[in-house]
């Protein structure tokens, strides 16, 4: 028969955590600083307690139950609601401190987001920022992250978003691509061109990004893509390198400053940034001013 008292101890559902994460003593031990031996005991000893079984033990490593998986999915989301709860706390209105996780996409992180941190954390030194570049949601009731910036509106429901700006894709190719191959005076004239597309199966973050495969295309012969690949950042990157013509937001050549814009007057569809986070933290003074400042840049300029 089960025990009664204490079996739903704190250190060690700490440690079941850990372990279900890690999918061994070990590596939980690392995490944890804590003996093999001593994660192996807590188990153990939880399992006792409960009366089920929570891992099978392979040789390969353990993996949960279903008991196991459900106490997982109930102990994550408490510690994620403690973990906000403590950032909460210790942040004060005049001074925000605490961690504060930012998820973006790879592209629009890796070129227009970091290279602005730097001001960010001089304003204010006491944030502790991580930044989580994902062209894949992540999940903010989960508090996998705090604040998302997304180029769709958030599918989850229960959570607070405000658009920050709107901006449009255009054709680009590198001068050396265009030195090779010519530039396209028209839409049609891009069945005789070499096309980088985000492969479809891969989910694209924006809805039809893949507009040049089919704008002035001459009917019954499709396009055959160049290259495909799983994200925007990639594209910039063979668009630079002279394999071929990609539509990218405007955003891109505003950074980096090296791509021609060819057929600038045919305009992809509009995108716009989306400022998400979890209902709970609407009043965070750390999301606050991460949305503030992130309206100063952005009106800074214009895509």
């Amino acid at each position: 028969m089960p025990a009664r008292g204490g079996a739903m101890d704190w250190d060690k559902l700490r440690v079941f955590h850990a372990v279900a994460d890690a999918g061994s003593f070990t590596h939980a031990g690392e995490t944890l600083n804590l003996s093999q031996s001593a994660v192996s005991r807590q188990i153990s000893a939880l399992e006792e307690s409960l009366g089920v079984t929570l891992f099978h033990r392979h040789a390969r490593g353990l993996i949960p139950t279903e008991a196991g998986e459900m106490l997982y999915r109930t102990v994550h989301e408490v510690f994620a609601k403690l973990a906000m709860v403590e950032a909460r706390l210790g942040e004060t209105r005049e001074r925000p401190q605490g961690p504060l996780t930012i998820t973006t996409t790879v592209a629009f992180g890796s070129l227009w987001l970091t290279p602005r941190v730097k001001k960010f954390l001089e304003r204010y030194p006491d944030i502790e920022l991580t930044i989580v570049l994902n062209d894949n949601e992540l999940d903010l009731a989960m508090r996998e992250a705090d604040v998302a910036l997304r180029f769709m509106p958030p599918r989850q429901p229960d959570l607070v978003k405000r658009q920050l700006i709107t901006m449009h894709y255009h054709c680009f190719a590198a001068p050396e691509y265009i030195k090779q191959h010519g530039i396209p005076h028209s839409a049609e004239d891009l069945d005789r061109h070499k096309i980088i597309i985000y492969g479809e199966k891969f989910r694209p973050p924006v809805e039809r990004m893949n507009w040049l495969m089919e704008a002035g295309m001459t009917p019954g012969t499709p396009r055959q893509p160049v290259l495909r690949v799983n994200n925007i950042y990639s594209m910039f990157r063979a668009v630079q390198s002279g394999l071929g013509i990609a539509a990218l937001p405007d955003y891109f050549n505003l950074e980096a400053g090296n791509l021609v814009k060819v057929l600038p007057d045919m305009r992809g569809p509009e995108v716009t940034i989306y400022f998400v986070y979890a209902e709970e933290l609407r009043h965070s003074k750390k999301v606050e001013v991460f949305r503030d400042f992130l309206i100063r840049e952005l009106a800074q300029r214009r895509f």
